[in-house]
């Protein structure tokens, strides 16, 4: 994917501590949404039901390194690009930048395709061919 997909979100009050930064844990917050816009812009899901059955894209893994402080009001502009996709996982990166430009943090996700099963448990199955070229852009 050559053009990231973006997304702008302001930091309220309720995200930030009693310095007026935006808490660390809220970055991961953002991400999700933006993961979430990425697949629905896609005409994707991070989880829905299909002929009964459960599938989805849950986190395995998430980091995000820091390197300025996002502030109450700051509006951010969260770029998020397909880092990776693997046979059955994708890797995100998600660039954050505030209302003047400046970088803010980078954060990495990676989700696995799975389902559900009837006992109640997930299992990670192969990404399907249609849904790797949307990912990819192609669709």
């Amino acid at each position: 994917m050559t053009t990231p997909f973006s997304i702008t979100r302001r930091v309220e009050f309720g995200d930030t501590d009693m310095a007026g930064i935006m808490h660390f844990s809220n970055f991961f917050r953002f991400m999700e949404v933006a993961e979430t816009d990425f697949l629905r812009a896609r005409g994707l899901s991070v989880s829905w039901i299909e002929d009964g059955v459960k599938w989805g894209f849950p986190r395995v893994s998430v980091t995000c390194d820091y390197q300025k402080p996002a502030k109450f009001s700051d509006v951010l502009t969260i770029a998020v690009r397909l880092e990776k996709l693997g046979k059955k996982s994708v890797g995100y990166r998600f660039d954050f930048t505030n209302q003047r430009g400046e970088p803010i943090a980078v954060g990495r996700m990676t989700s696995v395709y799975c389902r559900g099963t009837n006992s109640d448990q997930i299992e990670s199955l192969e990404i399907p061919a249609r849904v790797r070229e949307i990912l990819e852009g192609q669709l």
